[in-house]
């Protein structure tokens, strides 16, 4: 049996609630900077949750022409920027690789609800005939993919996973795959999200999703394994990094920031918005994505978790990390971008991976911030509140997505 093509991580890319690069946003992340407010994008008077976590300072006008913009929804736009920052970084665009090697592979959530809201109101409102025409290729998830692909013209595999909250490191795992597999040798992964529009707020809010109790205080709402959590807040944004085999980046001398060396998946066949009991199923892909490595539960110093200060997802995402790493989970830190960043849905894993990578870069474990109250059913070592120094060789990212979609991938530091 011939062993299995290693993956590593060459270049990344971020836009996000904190930062509309990875530089400015992994200081933010580890100062403990907050991205949450009042929504800006709509009047949210009326609405029990009225803050999300929107980009911000971000300057369409630097990366398209005014054509270019109307062609796209934001969760497309920041694709491509992330992408373009993501190729850049690596260097693979101008590496000699045949185009058709290079893919693309991005998760997403949603993908434009807020387009397709407008365009219903106005077909009711003013009639079929004054549907925009870029109704379908502006709202359609996959368009994501073929708008990079057409804009870096690389002629790879390209496809979107809809899984939900898990999209985005189910798309880094399939990139994973399709290295491997030798179906192209670099892919630009990771996944996007716009969805902040009135419906959206309003479809999370009524099913008692987001967090309600802060829009006076919306610094203090997104609080992962708090005893005091009591919802998810709305994000927004992308991450994409381009994954590579090994043997071509070393050949062109690439910088290497990791290893991606595992890969888990599961469903819970359970509910289809509850977690199973004790997060059975996020277990299975945390244990699938261990012996794809071929690592113990011992070799993980860090995880960095779905964390989405909701109650139920907290308390069974513990009981998994407990029932997987046994009495290595008291040993381990995890914590929580979504303390700062909220909840970025599709895009949420692969920009979570960016951080997960630099955290093995620079050896500092991200906190999770507003981490006050301990509850006994999430007593892991969170981080809480502040960054800190850690010796981490071997880091695991886990995603959760509505529908019972558990997604794990594991990053290693070594052998370069």
């Amino acid at each position: 049996m011939t062993q299995a093509r290693r993956v590593v991580v060459t270049g990344m890319g971020a836009v996000t609630p904190i930062g509309n690069d990875v530089p400015t946003f992994w200081e933010a992340l580890k100062a403990g900077t907050n991205g949450i407010g009042r929504i800006t994008k709509f009047d949210p008077t009326g609405f029990d949750c009225q803050i999300d976590a929107e980009v911000k300072g971000l300057d369409l006008d630097q990366w398209f022409d005014k054509k270019e913009q109307r062609k796209m929804e934001d969760f497309t736009k920041f694709a491509v920027i992330a992408a373009r920052q993501a190729a850049k970084d690596s260097g693979i665009l101008e590496s000699g690789l045949n185009l058709e090697q290079i893919g693309t592979i991005l998760g997403v959530g949603i993908g434009g609800i807020g387009f397709i809201s407008e365009q219903v109101t106005i077909c009711k409102e003013r009639g079929p005939g004054r549907v925009s025409p870029m109704f379908i290729p502006k709202s359609i998830a996959n368009i994501a993919s073929g708008h990079v692909s057409i804009d870096l013209g690389i002629k790879g595999p390209s496809l979107v996973v809809v899984t939900a909250c898990a999209a985005g490191t189910h798309a880094l795992g399939e990139a994973m795959n399709t290295i491997q597999r030798g179906d192209a040798t670099a892919i630009l992964a990771g996944g996007c999200e716009a969805a902040i529009c009135p419906v959206s707020i309003a479809g999370f809010g009524n099913m008692q999703a987001l967090a309600t109790n802060h829009n006076d205080s919306p610094e203090l709402a997104s609080r992962p394994f708090d005893k005091n959590r009591s919802g998810f807040i709305m994000g927004e944004g992308s991450g994409v990094l381009v994954l590579e085999e090994y043997e071509h980046a070393k050949a062109r001398g690439a910088k290497i920031y990791a290893e991606l060396v595992g890969y888990g998946l599961s469903s819970d066949a359970h509910h289809i918005t509850a977690p199973s009991p004790e997060g059975e199923g996020g277990a299975r892909a945390m244990v699938m994505a261990l012996k794809r490595a071929g690592l113990n539960p011992s070799d993980i110093q860090y995880i960095n978790a779905h964390g989405t200060s909701t109650p139920l997802n907290d308390k069974n995402e513990t009981a998994a990390v407990k029932s997987v790493f046994g009495e290595h989970a008291r040993k381990l830190a995890m914590s929580s971008n979504k303390s700062m960043i909220g909840h970025l849905l599709g895009a949420a894993g692969a920009v979570e991976a960016i951080a997960t990578i630099l955290t093995l870069r620079d050896q500092i474990l991200p906190p999770t911030m507003n981490y006050t109250d301990l509850d006994p059913e999430c007593d892991l070592d969170c981080v809480p509140n502040k960054a800190r120094p850690a010796e981490v060789h071997c880091a695991m990212s886990n995603s959760l997505g509505f529908g019972g979609h558990n997604s794990s991938v594991i990053f290693s530091r070594n052998g370069f």
